[in-house]
């Protein structure tokens, strides 16, 4: 645990075939519940985000012990909610970082660590639930994209399977990241399906489009290791060879999908070919509910996001108006 930022798991025990030691058991045991809610967080990419908004209350505060937290009020969360507002942070960015802290202070509750959570009643700004700020592409830049990595060499091969693979199948970068050979060799009532390792330990199968599991083909054809099943699908191609080849990183499919789309000018981010793969299907009259087992959403009304068939101009009352 460092000063600079105590919202860290504590030091690990390392594992041996015997039990705690006595000083370990006593270490574990003092274990402020601020840190044992940090390192329960299971998710990297939940981790990532809400230590960064812890870090920014702390900074904020000038929190430097987890204990400290036991001092906040409802007056401090206001104060850096405001911040937020100067400093001109959107609507969806302020309420992610209040939840952050509100998920934060409500395990500080179930450990009867303070008595109350200071982050309820403050109002958070509303933000249109309506549209996702997520933006998806046309379908003339969706086919530019796909054909945007040119030339046959294997970095080539595995980029054009890896953007097929997002825009035919809407996943998410640590979806993608995820994918071992085997999964891609899955069927279901003779059709080639994809596993997918989605959110919260969720498993799902989604039916492989033909055009990606071509190029996959390809590109495992090239890479030459089709058979090895346990091994990540999608791999860096240089600086790859020491010990067991590890998977392309979330990093890098964010920064495939930027360059490619950037040369294209109209530089986006990975998650906006899931947007574009949802939106896509919808257009096309897919059923919402299937599309909401597709993402692996929870909830609907999260997949309503990507639904712009009531608000396409050429839907619009005003062009049924005739005189």
């Amino acid at each position: 645990m460092t000063e600079a930022n105590p919202i860290l798991p504590s030091p690990a025990v390392e594992p041996t075939n015997r039990l705690l030691t006595t000083a370990e058991f006593r270490r574990l045991s003092d274990v402020p519940p601020e840190v044992e809610w940090f390192a329960n967080l299971s998710n990297r990419c939940t981790r990532r985000a809400y230590e960064n908004a812890i870090q920014d209350f702390m900074t904020f505060t000038g929190i430097v012990r987890p204990e400290e937290f036991r001092g906040v009020t409802r007056a401090h969360v206001i104060a850096w909610r405001d911040d937020l507002v100067q400093r001109e942070r959107c609507g969806s960015t302020i309420r992610h970082r209040l939840a952050a802290l509100s998920s934060l202070f409500e395990y500080l509750c179930e450990k009867n660590a303070v008595t109350h959570n200071p982050v309820k009643g403050v109002k958070r700004p509303k933000v249109d639930g309506a549209a996702g700020r997520t933006p998806a592409l046309g379908d003339h830049q969706a086919r530019k994209l796909l054909d945007a990595p040119d030339g046959q060499s294997l970095k080539t091969l595995r980029d054009r399977a890896i953007l097929a693979t997002l825009l035919y199948h809407a996943l998410r970068r640590d979806e993608l990241c995820k994918l071992k050979v085997k999964d891609f060799k899955h069927e279901r009532r003779g059709v080639p399906h994809l596993k997918i390792a989605g959110k919260g330990g969720k498993t799902r199968y989604v039916p492989l489009h033909p055009a990606a599991g071509r190029l996959i083909h390809e590109y495992l054809e090239q890479a030459g290791h089709g058979e090895d099943n346990a091994g990540a699908l999608f791999r860096p191609v240089s600086h790859n060879t020491r010990g067991e080849p590890q998977g392309i990183t979330a990093d890098g499919v964010y920064k495939l999908v930027r360059e490619y789309s950037g040369k294209l000018g109209f530089q986006i981010g990975a998650h906006a070919l899931r947007a574009t793969a949802a939106t896509n299907a919808l257009d096309h009259q897919a059923d919402i509910a299937k599309v909401q087992e597709w993402l692996g959403h929870a909830n609907i009304s999260t997949t309503r996001i990507y639904d712009h068939r009531q608000t396409r101009p050429e839907d619009s009352p005003t062009f049924k108006v005739s005189y």
